[in-house]
């Protein structure tokens, strides 16, 4: 029988790509997202993947969404914690509401989302959890505090997570992409993405493609002596 996976933050961008590659690789799928409901129709019809509206900001919102997930496919094998947002500001501009939109939607909803499945997979014996952070919470970055420290943070949440659950045949680690060539990227500037690529040594964007590899990889069932870890996938340009 297929392991189920959850995806949060699974119909665009990085996200679409690992609930693509998961599929692909014999997974069930449920990809999560949190507002756009033409978006997740498209990408239902496209990917065949079925989709989940809830807030992973919001514990209620996820206790309840993520019982629609197991209700519709099974008990949940594989947890991607993906989604994210940015709300960029310096720190001497940046407004308190800034700083808890994406505390909330980085960080608190790994939380959230770990929790209601935690339970499961340790009773199961089973599971894999794989956290998205990014270069900037390993190396951070100007303007991007809130954003910096949420993605430290699930680093050493899953370090926590890992040695809490070994012995339950539970493993957590983290994927650390640097810049992806997704919408939001392409929404920066040319000239910024032109510096950006130039402090890259494999001097390009990665793809969406190679970070679901990642995933895809840690996910497997033969990944389980491999816990606690954070994978860089940035093309050099941060060396941790």
């Amino acid at each position: 029988m297929a392991r189920v996976a959850l995806v949060t933050g699974g119909t665009r961008g990085i996200g679409h790509a690992i609930s693509v590659a998961l599929k692909d690789a014999g997974y069930t799928v449920g990809a999560n997202y949190g507002g756009n409901d033409d978006a997740a129709k498209k990408f239902e019809r496209e990917t065949g993947i079925k989709t989940f509206k809830f807030d992973v900001s919001d514990a209620g919102s996820v206790k309840s969404g993520i019982e629609q997930v197991e209700q519709a496919l099974g008990p949940i094998d594989v947890l991607v914690n993906n989604a994210g947002i940015t709300r960029d500001s310096t720190l001497h501009k940046m407004k308190p509401e800034q700083w808890d939109e994406v505390i909330n939607t980085n960080l608190n909803s790994v939380f959230y989302c770990t929790a209601y499945v935690i339970n499961g997979m340790r009773d199961r014996g089973f599971g894999r959890i794989i956290t998205i952070s990014s270069i900037n919470g390993q190396k951070g970055q100007m303007g991007q505090a809130n954003y910096a420290a949420a993605k430290a943070g699930v680093i050493g949440f899953t370090k926590s997570l890992a040695q809490e659950n070994a012995r339950k045949g539970v493993t957590a680690n983290v994927v650390a992409p640097g810049y992806i060539d997704t919408e939001m990227v392409q929404k920066v500037p040319q000239d910024v993405r032109e510096k950006i690529i130039g402090q890259i040594p494999v001097n390009r964007l990665g793809e969406p493609e190679e970070i679901a590899r990642c995933v895809t990889f840690l996910a497997d069932d033969q990944a389980g002596f491999i816990t606690g870890s954070t994978l860089s996938a940035n093309g050099g340009q941060y060396m941790a």
